[in-house]
């Protein structure tokens, strides 16, 4: 049967174009192992893409301490916009027992403790250097995205870096919103 139709036909190829090109972008991105003992300590945010969580943040810091059952205690700090820093507690588990790239995380909270099993975040390490002293986190389906480093400030080179590899990975890097730039 012939398509008589050169529209129908045009918006038919189309759609399965975008099916494709969709099935594409939704494979998971890369990810890298961490060990755990280096990875724990005090990261400093460089940039992120918008969230509700952090709306009012200018700065935040996360600081990571390996526990003795494997899990991470996760601190979260978060400069407002009024010069007050609030803070939020979690806990973080390898999604997959002896893989460590990819993490849940659980914060502490009154929704965490009404329904825990809705609360969990995936955390997946996208990428850090070998020292340890940057570092990419993000989520799977590329809604987040975190720029870390060890340092308060990243050098130009440092930042680029991390924006190549983050889009290598897939993500979106033009809404970014840079440290202590508030987030629109």
């Amino acid at each position: 049967m012939a398509m008589r139709n050169p529209l129908l036909l045009s918006c038919l190829v189309l759609a399965l174009a975008a099916c494709s090109s969709t099935e594409r972008a939704a494979a998971p991105p890369q990810t890298m192992q961490v060990d755990l003992k280096r990875y724990q300590g005090t990261w400093y945010e460089q940039a992120r893409l918008p969230m509700f969580f952090q709306r009012n943040c200018l700065e935040s810091e996360a600081n990571y301490d390996v526990r003795e059952d494997g899990n991470i205690d996760v601190t979260n700090r978060c400069k407002e916009k009024n010069g007050e820093w609030n803070e939020a507690h979690g806990i973080a588990e390898p999604q997959v027992p002896g893989r460590t790239d990819k993490l849940w995380v659980r914060f502490d909270n009154w929704f965490s403790r009404l329904a825990p099993g809705l609360t969990k975040g995936e955390y997946w390490v996208l990428y850090h250097d070998a020292e340890y002293k940057v570092a990419l986190v993000g989520h799977p389906e590329r809604k987040y995205l975190w720029l870390l480093s060890r340092e308060r400030e990243v050098d130009s080179a440092g930042r680029e870096a991390l924006l190549k590899i983050a889009h290598e990975r897939g993500y979106d890097t033009r809404e970014l919103v840079w440290r202590g730039t508030p987030q629109s």
